[in-house]
Order: structure tokens, then sequence, then C-alpha cells
């Protein structure tokens, strides 16, 4: 049995076939007929039963990166202040022990952290992203002092990167279009 996916896929190719045999057809017809070939009464009950049969089996659903931090002040100042993120949580063992904090913006979940062994000073995360433009110029308008990060064409995309105040970077990157 395909996924929704594959499903979605082969209906988007009988739509090709057919055009090129000068039928047209809205997506929801070519989904309709994908449906009944599958054996499904219509494709909401595709969608239904194809979306819990590519539940088993090994998924990864995300990735955060632990940044290694030396000052608390500093890495919100850099990671709320100027790039934007919102502290979702913090915690301590205890009141004098290191601080291990998560900052989130847009999706995007990096975990911030005192503790020795949770990181190495130095580390680059690469992040893909939408509207890389605005952005850049939301940073840019910020005007701060410790940096000033440009655009720069790739050939995988335009690529931004920022350096935190403890040596990690993060690449943000758009596809190009």
């Amino acid at each position: 049995m395909p996924t929704i996916e594959q499903a979605k896929v082969m209906a988007k190719r009988l739509r090709s076939a057919l055009a090129e045999r000068d039928i047209e057809i809205p997506q929801a017809v070519s989904l309709e007929l994908i449906a009944a070939e599958l054996g499904h009464r219509d494709w909401n009950t595709a969608a239904a039963k194809l979306s819990s049969s590519c539940g088993s089996g090994i998924a990864f659903r995300q990735t955060i990166p632990i940044f290694r931090i030396f000052d608390v002040l500093k890495a919100r100042e850099f990671y709320c202040d100027f790039l934007g993120f919102s502290v979702t949580m913090e915690h301590r063992f205890e009141p004098d022990m290191p601080l291990y904090m998560a900052v989130e913006r847009a999706g995007l979940e990096l975990h911030l952290s005192e503790h020795h062994g949770d990181a190495t000073p130095g580390s680059t995360a690469f992040v893909w992203m939408e509207d890389i433009r605005a952005f850049h110029g939301e940073l840019t308008a910020k005007q701060y002092g410790y940096g000033r990060p440009g655009v720069v064409r790739q050939p995988w995309g335009q690529q931004m990167e920022v350096h935190d105040p403890f040596g990690n970077r993060i690449r943000f990157c758009q596809k190009h279009r």
C-alpha cells in the first residue's frame, strides 16, 4: 500500500498524462480516481487510511542542535534580542548549577547549555529556511554591534551565517527557486 505522499504523486502523474492527451481534470478529481484505483470509497477515506498505514517503522521527527554557552546574559542578548528567539524552557539542577535552556523561533528550536559535557564551543548548525531576505533585513536593522551578517549565493542556495559570542555558527539557507 502506498503512502499518502506516493498517492499524491500518482494523482499528479495521472493529471499530466491526461493533459498530454488534451484532457484536463482538476486535482480533486485526480485524487478521487487514485483513491478508487487503490480500493477506497473516496479520497478522504484513502487519505485517512494511507496516513495511518505509513506510521510504522523508523521515523525521525526533529533535530535540535545543542550549543555550548558560557554567559547567560550574552546568550540572551544574541539569541533573543538579536535573532528574535523566545526562551521556551530553562533548567538548573540546583540554583547555582549551570543553565540548560531552549529557545525557539518559527519552528526552529535550539538548546543552549552551560554544562561542560553537553556540546563543543565552535559548533555549526545548518538550517533550511524560507524568506532569508526578510530575516536578513530584520537583523541588519538591529545594527547589532558584534556582527552584521550578509547573504551569500552558494550553489545550494542563498546563505547567511551568524556567529554567537561563544564561537558557534548557524548557517541559515534558502534553496534557490
